[in-house]
């Protein structure tokens, strides 16, 4: 008696991938928000710019070196790590604490704007508050990122967005810049990618 062949099993579906925003795309983008930062801010008076990285920190340097070629204003930049701050530690993996950066001004009666890659559920925003409270006193703090995903799950949001992304929780957007992958772009990812940190 014959048997029908057995079935293969169908290999692993690979995540689709869409490129939002090309090399030339990001570039323009940043140029938005650097604009936007000068009209909203009167010119970036009094403004400190606090990248939190990893690809916050490139951006927030782009974006005062615009400000610079658009106006002529030299905008202070620093760094602001929130390993110690975020509210997944006891699930993550360790995580090398990084350093924190301020301005030689520092931040105290200063506007602060933060400045990270990609929003998604607020909570590295709400860890940097904290890590920003911990290091001085703004007079107010504001918040500016490339892409803007959704899927929020604190009440935040972005007083200066590059674009808005409408994405699944099945998705994935990943940034990439040169200073730190390369090359610039944005991509979006049908599923979950491996060894990539969900972006926040």
């Amino acid at each position: 008696m014959a048997y029908p062949p057995a079935a293969r099993p169908s290999p692993p579906r690979q995540p689709s991938v869409k490129v939002i925003l090309a090399s030339a795309d990001v570039q323009r983008v940043v140029d938005r928000i650097a604009h936007q930062i000068l009209e909203k801010t009167q010119g970036a008076a009094n403004t400190v710019l606090l990248g939190i990285p990893t690809r916050g920190t490139p951006l927030a340097r782009r974006l005062a070196d615009r400000i610079s070629t658009f106006e002529d204003v030299a905008v202070p930049v620093g760094v602001l790590d929130i390993t110690l701050y975020r509210d997944d530690l006891r699930r993550q993996a360790t995580r090398a604490i990084g350093p924190t950066e301020l301005p030689s001004g520092g931040i105290d009666g200063k506007r602060v704007i933060l400045v990270d890659d990609v929003l998604f559920s607020g909570r590295t925003v709400r860890a940097a508050l904290d890590a920003l409270n911990d290091v001085g006193r703004p007079a107010s703090v504001q918040l500016a990122v490339l892409v803007d995903r959704g899927h929020r799950e604190l009440p935040i949001r972005a007083d200066y967005v590059g674009k808005n992304i409408p994405t699944s929780l099945a998705e994935n957007v990943k940034v990439t810049f040169a200073e730190t992958d390369g090359t610039d772009e944005v991509k979006l990812y049908g599923g979950p990618v491996a060894n990539e940190r969900p972006a926040e």
